[in-house]
């Protein structure tokens, strides 16, 4: 299937790694311009030269470090992506962690940086990339469109932090809401609720290599398909959503996790 994405800009923030990397393989594989933003210049030095290795040009690239929660340096970053790459058609917000601990004590702190790690990061690239498309002629933005990472986390309760489930079920909302209002305009807007991505040096990775067999059972007793999802079936989903072929499709929060939530 031809996803009609060649040539577009995509500006992917958390692209050094993981699902960011994997989207940003998946977008130049269409044949996109994408810009990759994360904190550390190292990783995503490493993560350009990887794509080139594979057959990526590096016209096609360009890479942007700084902190994707600071509003500032976002709309820095996607200024200097379109300057290179051109106009955007597609931001992805991927940026999520969490430092707060699990149960219901979490200090001011914690609930400070995760809200503005995992929500308000994704709020204000979502708010950039708007600006930027939307102050574009509409004959020249057809078919953009923002997509937001959330997690399985933000739809059900899973037993994850407070602050965690909590910013991720801002997204899933703020999703929604946002779509309302740039729905007149022609831009869609999508998030995707990820379940249990398997990744070298991810979480699962770590948990999988310490307890194997316990996780295993868990993984076959808590998912339909009995199994961690692949970097590669997200990056797959979001190819689809930024793509004429989802031209329809907005304000959805797409969970794929294998049949995990109930």
């Amino acid at each position: 299937m031809n996803l009609e994405l060649t040539g577009k800009h995509v500006f992917i923030a958390g692209a050094s790694r993981g699902i960011g990397f994997g989207m940003a393989r998946a977008f130049a594989a269409e044949g996109a311009k994408v810009g990759m933003a994360a904190r550390g210049e190292v990783a995503l030095d490493a993560a350009h030269a990887a794509l080139v290795a594979e057959g990526v040009k590096p016209e096609n690239l360009f890479t942007v470090a700084g902190d994707m929660t600071a509003s500032g340096e976002i709309a820095a970053a996607l200024d200097a992506a379109e300057e290179k790459l051109g106009p955007l058609h597609c931001a992805v917000a991927n940026v999520g962690l969490s430092r707060a601990p699990l149960g219901f004590d979490v200090s001011d702190e914690d609930w400070d940086a995760d809200m503005k790690q995992n929500l308000f990061g994704s709020v204000w690239l979502a708010r950039e990339a708007a600006r930027r498309i939307l102050k574009r002629p509409r004959e020249t933005r057809e078919h953009a469109s923002l997509i937001l990472i959330s997690s399985i986390a933000g739809v059900d309760a899973m037993g994850t932090s407070l602050t965690y489930a909590a910013s991720k079920a801002g997204i899933n909302h703020f999703t929604r809401q946002l779509a309302k209002f740039t729905g007149k305009e022609g831009l869609r807007v999508n998030a995707i609720a990820p379940g249990n991505i398997l990744f070298e040096g991810g979480v699962w990775d770590k948990n999988t290599k310490e307890r194997p067999e316990a996780w295993e059972r868990w993984i076959k007793r808590e998912v339909a398909l009995r199994r961690f999802g692949t970097v590669e079936e997200i990056a797959d989903a979001a190819a689809f959503l930024a793509s004429p072929r989802a031209s329809f499709i907005t304000g959805e929060v797409l969970v794929v996790d294998g049949g995990q939530v109930r």
